[in-house]
């Protein structure tokens, strides 16, 4: 059982800077004759099947630039928070967090909690760019961060980067951008995981902070048999062979860039296959691709391996009592909707919105919905008592088992395009 330290801040910018965080990343010296003939078969490969993903490409991108139409000048994802710091985690490794407040007309946001948005595996703290905006506009004080190794975070030791040790973190952000008052937790994949292990490492924080929890297309264990939608022998090898090729990859960067440059059509269609199930902006799609491979490579091929020992269905126990948001998509092949239903089978109260042919990244995919869920978790969490888990008439309460209701997906371009229009007001 963990105890929660005070919180420790140090300036994102100027001055001394915590352990971990780069300042520019060098490259390897020159890789290995075998592996420099290994990555060379790799680009040959790359821009072979750069032909079959172009065609592939080619209705899509049509419609994502339609998609795209709307937004002009509107059209960026960089927003500037009221606080930016550096988070201390208990290794020194700094934590990049910011933080926004609530908007003025919207109120103070004293008698509301406060909502800390932990992102996912090779993302960064800018998938949230639809969530921050409506969560301050309402009036929410909203914490943001980048998750060790990712975005403008600190690097830590190889055997740092486990779900275990992303629990203690978001612990520390915790700590130093929100020492007190009630809280809301949503997180996405990589984050629910964290959310999890912090819950497991600091159930007396959950019990005494946590208003309510949003676990949003996620798992809480058994993704060693994840088949990311290719059926199970094809997504067998797939997966044996990740962890491999990952840490193959990290040793030649040079190489990697130059198959990304031949191989871009290739690229796009592998980003936009596991990212989305449905159309996007283009903007949109370029804003995921940045953050994947803006991810160090070492980085992600020493997480990939222990996402197969994740089991953190201990931990939801924790969130028993706490109003919960279970939020996922049909197309979603990284975290499949098997894993949101195991979430919900152990939080039986959970509202659960299952958004039809959405995709794994569904922050970005359909912003409108999800923050319409999470401004009504906040409601409810806000309420306290009053429409709490168990209580009658509640989620779980006596005569109603749990109010699982499936989400509408956006069906046609007019549709999406209306929709993003809302986002960017």
């Amino acid at each position: 059982m963990g105890n929660v330290v005070e919180g420790k801040r140090t300036q994102a910018s100027g001055g001394r800077v915590p352990r971990g965080v780069p300042a520019v990343r060098s490259w390897p010296g020159p890789a290995k004759p075998g592996l420099a003939l290994g990555l060379g078969l790799l680009a040959a490969g790359v821009t072979g099947a750069a032909s079959f993903a172009a065609d592939r490409l080619s209705r899509q991108r049509r419609i994502a630039a339609k998609l795209d139409d709307d937004l002009g000048e509107r059209r960026y994802f960089s927003d500037d928070p009221d606080e930016q710091f550096m988070a201390t985690a208990p290794d020194g490794v700094g934590l990049f967090t910011e933080i926004d407040y609530p908007r003025p007309q919207s109120g103070s946001g004293e008698d509301k909690p406060t909502v800390v948005l932990s992102h996912g595996y090779c993302l960064s703290s800018q998938c949230w760019v639809f969530q921050r905006r409506a969560l301050r506009r309402a009036g929410y004080r909203v914490v943001l961060w980048d998750q060790r190794g990712h975005g403008r975070s600190g690097s830590g030791d190889p055997e740092s980067y486990c779900v275990d040790t992303l629990g203690a973190d978001l612990a520390a952000v915790i700590a130093a951008a929100a020492p007190s008052g009630p809280l809301v937790l949503a997180g996405h994949s990589m984050g629910g995981m964290t959310m999890m292990s912090y819950a497991l490492a600091f159930p007396q924080e959950v019990s005494a902070r946590v208003a309510g929890a949003a676990f949003i297309a996620t798992s809480a264990g058994d993704l060693g048999g994840v088949e990311y939608g290719l059926g199970r022998v094809a997504g067998g090898i797939v997966h044996k062979a990740a962890p491999g090729i990952a840490r193959l990859l990290a040793g030649a960067p040079q190489v990697v860039d130059q198959a990304v440059r031949a191989g871009r059509d290739l690229v796009d269609f592998a980003v936009d296959w596991g990212s989305f199930g449905s159309p996007v902006p283009m903007s949109v799609a370029r804003l995921t691709t940045d953050m994947i491979f803006g991810t160090d490579l070492e980085v992600a091929a020493e997480f990939l391996p222990r996402f197969d020992a994740h089991d953190k269905r201990a931990a939801l126990g924790a969130f028993n009592g706490r109003e919960v948001l279970v939020f996922n998509g049909t197309r979603d092949r990284l975290t499949p909707a098997a894993h949101s239903d195991e979430i919900v089978r152990h939080l039986p109260g959970a509202e659960h919105v299952v958004v039809e042919g959405a995709g794994h990244v569904i922050m970005l995919e359909v912003p409108d919905l999800l923050n319409a869920a999470l401004l009504e978790l906040l409601d409810r969490a806000g309420r306290g008592g009053t429409d709490s888990p168990g209580s009658p008439g509640s989620p779980g309460g006596p005569g109603n088992p749990g109010r699982p209701r499936p989400g509408a997906a956006w069906q046609d371009i007019d549709h999406v395009r209306e929709a993003f229009k809302n986002q960017w007001r």
